[in-house]
């Protein structure tokens, strides 16, 4: 109990070091895990594959659940059809490049290479948007929005493909891609019924039952599990189906979810960190070496060659630009679902067994050194960044009130830089319903009834409807934490409406000859036709010495907000 304990605080502290030098914390863990194995400082001498195989399987189970919950049908809508082709035909195309490589190169038989290929053709979700955070980098949704359902849903395709041919190979039967494909269909056919049913029968028990609010999180968490278990016992795939089951209990409106969130938020952190720990303990550094030259070729190979092919395939029906090809490309991070899925070869008996789990663990400390470091600068080279919205810097959430529509207590912190700074509530002007419950300055709690002047550092508290955060938070916060991008510099200083019409635009600024047609549009529909696809906040288009911006989308996809930058003529 000391040495488990003290691993897991030394892990938490140096995620805290790793975060200042931008290094992805997953990669940390997983130092810590090797530092305290058999070859490292402490020597703990852990060789047991079946028992790393149950606790990354389990904690796979709650990491998926936890990032089912947080996908919103917004991002669906914004993301969906390309993610699935890039967690469909992109994990095939990196299994089949990365397979042929191999072959080329190191002579390996077929199915080993193919199965080296299903092994590693998975991204990580959890590592990329850990990076993002603790370097408080925000890109804009469409990429975001892509990368993160990709990795939501190809986790279940790349287990699928890789169990399927391990029981190829184990049980020395001849390759045969129909049933290959059959098995495929099967598993995902299964997965996603099980993960609708298991939505929905947790969401009518949740609203059935009464109990304490805090055995909620315990029961999602089981009941995830359970499904899990029962979807793979029927030949489906589990993890899809806990993905699609948290992704239904997420987008519900049940009273219990703000608790429920938080909670799993913590169970799915000590899941990752269990899960790399266990996962460093089991390798052995010296024995990496053996196979040094194939697993650093198979790492170049993904990175330069497997993943930028698979995304450019899988994107060619789809708009996306350039820029965000690459840098979807560039983030096909390799977490611990590869040396999860290493150790099934290990524990069915397959010949060189121990061959797939060097291979997938080296590639794994490549991909987050290499790719893990180079994200964020990355992301800002390519433009890619966008201003962090305007947000309450806590939220409580009022669930036990039985409203229908959900309300939350906000909390401010008041910067020169926030619209109401210097300014009496009564002197803000609403479009929407908020109550002003105080202010709290040095201590003191200011009641409204004193009619206050807002000041620098003051923390405001207000109540009001889940779906006002935006509106409130405009005038309310300083437009998002500060970082390298603000807003003035992103959008530019001035804001349109959407349904401005070009013409009107074209009267106050130089946006240059216009078709007469053209004059008539509004600029929604301008950006619309120009993209052919559901417009996101970042998006911009130039028009003469005009750059405009995308600044505020409804959920609807309807533009309410462009921003309005002035290019120099001679940088133009």
């Amino acid at each position: 109990m000391l040495l488990m304990g003290s691993l897991l605080l030394i892990s938490i502290l140096a995620a805290v070091v790793s975060n200042r030098l931008g290094a992805p914390l997953l990669l940390t863990f997983l130092v810590v895990g090797m530092l305290a194995g058999e070859e490292g400082v402490l020597g703990i001498e852990f060789s047991n594959p079946e028992v790393a195989f149950f606790i990354g399987s389990l904690a796979l189970v709650i990491i998926l659940f936890d990032g089912g919950m947080r996908t919103h049908k917004e991002r669906f809508r914004v993301a969906l059809w390309p993610a699935i082709s890039l967690a469909t035909v992109g994990v095939a195309l990196t299994c089949a490049i990365t397979a042929s490589g191999v072959v080329w190169l190191f002579d390996l038989p077929w199915p080993t290479a193919l199965l080296i290929g299903a092994i590693l053709s998975s991204t990580d979700a959890a590592a990329v948007f850990s990076i993002f955070q603790s370097q408080n980098l925000r890109i804009k949704q469409r990429v975001a929005s892509t990368l993160e359902i990709e990795s939501g849903t190809n986790d279940p395709m790349a287990i699928i493909l890789t169990m399927t041919l391990t029981s190829i190979i184990a049980s020395a039967e001849s390759f045969s891609l129909a049933w290959i494909s059959l098995d495929v269909v099967q598993q995902v056919v299964i997965g996603y019924l099980a993960g609708w049913v298991g939505g929905r029968a947790f969401v009518w028990m949740a609203q059935k039952i009464s109990v304490q609010f805090s055995f909620f999180p315990l029961l999602a968490a089981a009941s995830a599990v359970v499904i899990f278990a029962m979807t793979s016992g029927i030949g489906g795939s589990g993890y899809l189906a806990v993905y699609l089951m948290g992704y239904k209990i997420g987008n519900s409106r049940l009273p219990q979810l703000p608790h429920i969130l938080q909670v799993q938020d913590g169970l799915a952190w000590l899941s990752q960190i269990m899960m790399f720990l266990i996962l460093g303990l089991l390798v052995t550094p010296s024995h990496l070496m053996e196979h040094w030259s194939l697993s650093l070729s198979v790492a170049v190979l993904m990175i330069f060659v497997a993943r930028p092919l698979a995304v450019l395939v899988s994107l060619i029906p789809f708009v996306f630009p350039w820029r965000e090809q690459v840098f979807i490309s560039w983030v096909g991070l390799r977490g611990a679902v590869p040396i999860i899925l290493a150790l099934y070869p290990w524990l069915t008996g397959v010949p060189n067994q121990e061959l797939y789990f060097d291979i997938a663990f080296m590639v794994v400390m490549v991909s987050l050194i290499v790719q893990g470091w180079s994200l964020a600068p990355m992301a800002r080279w390519l433009g890619l960044e966008v201003p962090a919205p305007a947000e309450p810097d806590r939220r409580m959430p009022l669930d036990r009130l039985g409203s229908k529509d959900p309300m939350e207590v906000w909390v401010y912190q008041i910067s020169e830089r926030s619209p109401a700074c210097d300014h009496c509530w009564d002197e803000l002007r609403w479009n929407v319903d908020v109550e002003f419950v105080g202010i709290i300055r040095e201590g003191e709690w200011l009641l409204p009834k004193s009619q206050p002047v807002l000041r620098e550092a003051d923390t405001v508290i207000v109540v009001a409807k889940l779906e006002h955060v935006g509106a409130i938070s405009r005038v309310l916060s300083a437009g998002g934490k500060t970082t390298e991008l603000q807003s003035s510099e992103f959008f530019g200083d001035f804001t349109l409406r959407g349904d401005l019409l070009l013409k009107e635009v074209a009267g106050f600024y130089p946006v240059g000859s216009l078709d007469s047609k053209l004059l008539a549009v509004s600029l929604h529909d301008y950006f619309t036709q120009k993209f052919h696809r559901r417009v996101v906040v970042g998006d911009q288009l130039q028009l003469g010495l005009v750059l405009l911006t995308v600044r505020e989308v409804t959920d609807e996809g309807f533009i309410q907000q462009v921003g309005v930058k002035l290019l120099d003529e001679k940088a133009n």
